[in-house]
């Protein structure tokens, strides 16, 4: 039986679930799953490369730019919006009629030296059974250009962008649902793994399993509301700061012969 996780302390280390539940009985929960679903930015890299601090700040100049505001008030006006419409952009096409490719194409123009190439990621990834998505508020070509930096593009059957979501953001429950539809993701097969943890409300809701990937880029209320010596909410079934060895827990030990050894 899974620990609850309401009884295990979380921390700002975030430690990983796997040690405190027991290996075998998280590879137990996870065994149905055939839907692997992964966030991107802060989740599939990690969070220590301030590769999204970037694109932060391209938002901010971004703003300034179309609102002729200086860069401390379009700060403030890009955090806004970010928390209550779900992502910036959303908040800049509801108030200011913005379309969204120019906005996307600007603050995903940035340098990638920072992410590394993940072989292990790559490997324990590979060995997962069933369908593997990107599940995205950002584009189609931020997560293409991101994963194949990573070494891990061509292991992901789909990236589900917010244009294919319509613009409507996570942590919308619309979002999910645009995702389920368009893939036919069975939810009680399927796992959600995200940094932020107001966007596994609604994949928990639906019956999916959750992963919070523990960032140290701490951008919302929510991620500051798990820290030390502090309960998990109820609808975060586990937590680690180490996706890749979080993944070697649960997957099914390969029977291909490691290319790498």
């Amino acid at each position: 039986m899974l620990t609850d996780p309401k009884s295990e302390p979380a921390s700002t280390k975030a430690p990983d679930a796997g040690e405190a539940i027991g290996q075998d009985a998280l590879a137990r929960h996870f065994a149905p799953t055939r839907e692997w679903i992964f966030d991107l930015d802060n989740t599939l890299y990690p969070s220590t490369c301030n590769l999204f601090a970037e694109v932060d700040r391209r938002m901010g100049a971004f703003i300034a730019r179309l609102l002729d505001v200086d860069l401390a008030k379009a700060r403030r006006i890009q955090k806004d919006y970010y928390y209550r419409y779900g992502t910036t952009l959303a908040g800049l096409m509801q108030e200011h009629g913005l379309a969204p490719e120019t906005f996307l194409d600007y603050v995903h123009d940035i340098d990638l030296s920072p992410v590394e190439a993940a072989p292990a990621l790559a490997r324990v990834i590979a060995r997962l059974p069933g369908r593997k998505l990107i599940f995205t508020n950002g584009s189609r070509r931020h997560g293409e250009r991101v994963a194949a930096k990573l070494g891990i593009l061509d292991l992901f059957d789909d990236i589900f962008d917010i244009a294919a979501s319509g613009y409507v953001p996570k942590p919308q429950p619309q979002a999910y649902a645009a995702l389920l539809e368009a893939h036919g993701v069975a939810p009680d097969r399927a796992a959600m793994f995200e940094d932020l943890p107001h966007n596994l409300e609604a994949p928990h809701a639906l019956g999916m399993r959750t992963v919070l990937v523990h960032s140290h880029f701490q951008d919302h209320p929510a991620q500051r509301t798990i820290g030390e010596g502090q309960a998990l909410p109820a609808h975060i079934h586990h937590v680690t700061d180490d996706l890749a060895r979080f993944l070697d827990q649960v997957a099914p030990a390969s029977s291909e012969p490691d290319p790498a050894a």
